[in-house]
């Protein structure tokens, strides 16, 4: 995954995007998928951000503590947004959501892009109910709003389990 730092043109505001690559970025922008968080403008692009450099060769890594993290799958929460700190208060709120989103995602299966399918044959009982999560376009997922067809966004970016290292 590639987190971009991107920018709505429309009002400024500047947030997070994960992706699976630039091209996936640059895909998604040029259908119109990409859209700021706070006021919904599709006039998005990516904000100057400082390079990710490696260490050399010949330093160590830092030591890995252990961490009481809900899921290796999850990303941590960031304290610091583009915009200055969460207040403490937010931060432990952004946590126990995380917390709670990946004791939730234990027990659901990862059915990819065939969510929204999977999702609408459940609904009207041509398959048998169970926990799914998946990938569902924006289309999809307010058809299936629509057909009243009950679904909630996962909060925090997640890679297919195919993509994780």
């Amino acid at each position: 995954m590639i987190v971009f730092d991107l920018e709505c043109r429309v009002n400024g505001h500047r947030f997070e995007g994960w992706f699976g690559s630039s091209d996936d970025f640059a895909e998604q922008q040029a259908r119109g998928l990409v859209a700021c968080p706070v006021c919904g403008a599709s006039d998005v692009i990516r904000a100057v951000s400082a390079p990710h450099i490696g260490r050399k060769g010949n330093q160590l890594p830092e030591p890995v503590r252990k961490s009481s993290a809900p899921s290796a799958a999850m990303p941590p929460v960031n304290a610091q947004q583009a915009n200055g700190a969460l207040p403490p208060e937010a931060l432990a709120v952004l946590k126990t959501i995380a917390t709670i989103q990946a004791e939730a995602l234990k027990s659901s299966t990862w059915v990819g892009k065939r969510f929204a399918d999977d999702a609408r044959a459940m609904h009207y009982g041509e398959k048998d109910a169970a926990p799914i999560h998946g990938q569902a376009t924006p289309e999809e997922a307010k058809a299936l709003f629509e057909e009243g067809v009950e679904i909630a966004p996962i909060l925090f970016p997640l890679a297919p389990p195919k993509e994780l290292n």
